[in-house]
């Protein structure tokens, strides 16, 4: 006989499960293509409201046959008494107990590596193997599309996992659904990556921006924040050597940025990747490349030289000269001083001597 508990058991996996899929279908195109295919007003046209209400009334009709009852004579006979040795009856078993119980978690992990192992099986495909995408769909499409739901999906992923491998829990000591958990965190792993190798094939077609940048940072410190939950189930560590681990690495992750100029880095990788630059990007945006500041001058320089070279024609922007003149005032005052700027000041020497562009006013100085 089917009890309501068996069924219940199934709501939060398949609940999850269809949040994970319909997370799967705004970030993979494919999945997306599959799910376009299903038509579920041709379903519904296959359902009879008449025949749906006979079958309801026969139910009702042939429950009664179905579970009988015992007779009076046999209910109405002294039950057993308990003897003190026995063990006590279990506890009752709660809804909580049902639906995020040991079972239930373990028909979850089931279910989600079953999804995310055809999600990593369909970038593998398509992402990594180079495989030729349905009529319709693009490359750029594919790459661009997955990147962000898939880093929602892991952070659900690993909010689950920490949710239901508490320390000390039940679930926790289980060896099947310590596998089941390390497979499912890998695959998450694997989709942190296809997600960075997707941002780094859109990037590589319409540049790089600061928010790019900062989407990779953000991958990363994801993918390391999954790889620490695992060192946590493995070691046996408690929540707050989890928090204090995830605050190191995000404390050095600010550390190392500190050290990184990324308006020259942004303005340099655009500029060779342009097309101008016989690059496979599209063409430069010299409109955020000089709102990058005058660490974006250097790359600049480069790119109106190849211009020059190349189309007979310096399409140099006076701005650019307003943009030196004013980092120049600003760099004589000594508090400005920096070992960046000092060596944007050395390349910017080596250019020659600077001509003022007219109407310039200098900056008054900080006294």
């Amino acid at each position: 006989r089917i009890r309501l508990a068996a069924i219940a058991v199934w709501v939060m996996p398949l609940g999850l499960g269809l949040v994970f899929l319909a997370l799967f279908g705004a970030a993979n195109p494919v999945i997306e293509y599959w799910f376009s295919l299903i038509d579920l007003f041709a379903l519904l046209d296959l359902i009879q409201l008449p025949r749906l209400v006979f079958w309801l009334a026969v139910l009702a009709g042939v429950w009664a046959f179905l579970r009988p009852r015992l007779p009076r004579f046999l209910r109405r006979l002294p039950r057993p008494v308990r003897s003190r040795t026995e063990p006590p009856a279990q506890a009752r078993t709660t809804i909580e107990d049902v639906l995020f119980g040991k079972a239930a978690i373990l028909r979850a992990l089931l279910v989600f590596n079953l999804l995310f192992a055809l999600q990593t099986a369909l970038d593998a495909t398509y992402l990594w193997g180079g495989v030729a995408l349905p009529d319709g769909l693009t490359y750029a499409a594919y790459a661009h599309r997955g990147a962000y739901p898939l880093i929602v999906t892991a952070l659900l992923a690993a909010g689950f996992v920490l949710a239901a491998l508490r320390p000390g829990s039940e679930t926790s000591e289980d060896p099947l659904i310590r596998r089941l958990v390390y497979a499912w965190v890998a695959q998450n792993i694997m989709l942190v990556i296809s997600s960075m190798l997707r941002l780094d094939l859109y990037i590589g077609i319409y540049a790089l921006t600061y928010l790019r940048i900062a989407a990779f940072v953000w991958m990363g410190l994801v993918a390391a924040g999954l790889a620490l939950i695992i060192a946590r189930i493995a070691l046996g560590k408690s929540s707050e050597w989890l928090l204090s681990a995830n605050l190191l690495t995000l404390s050095a992750t600010l550390y190392v940025c500190c050290y990184v100029n990324f308006a020259a880095l942004i303005a340099n990788y655009n500029v060779d990747h342009s097309y101008e630059m016989n690059g496979p990007g599209t063409s430069l945006d010299l409109f955020y490349t000089r709102s990058l500041g005058p660490a974006a001058l250097p790359a600049l320089d480069r790119f109106f030289d190849h211009q020059k070279k190349v189309f007979l024609a310096d399409k140099r922007d006076p701005a650019d000269a307003f943009t030196e003149a004013r980092f120049r005032d600003e760099q004589k005052n000594w508090r400005a001083w920096s070992f960046r700027d000092w060596r944007l000041l050395r390349a910017l020497d080596k250019r020659g001597p600077l001509v003022v562009p007219p109407g310039y006013q200098p900056a008054m100085p900080d006294l």
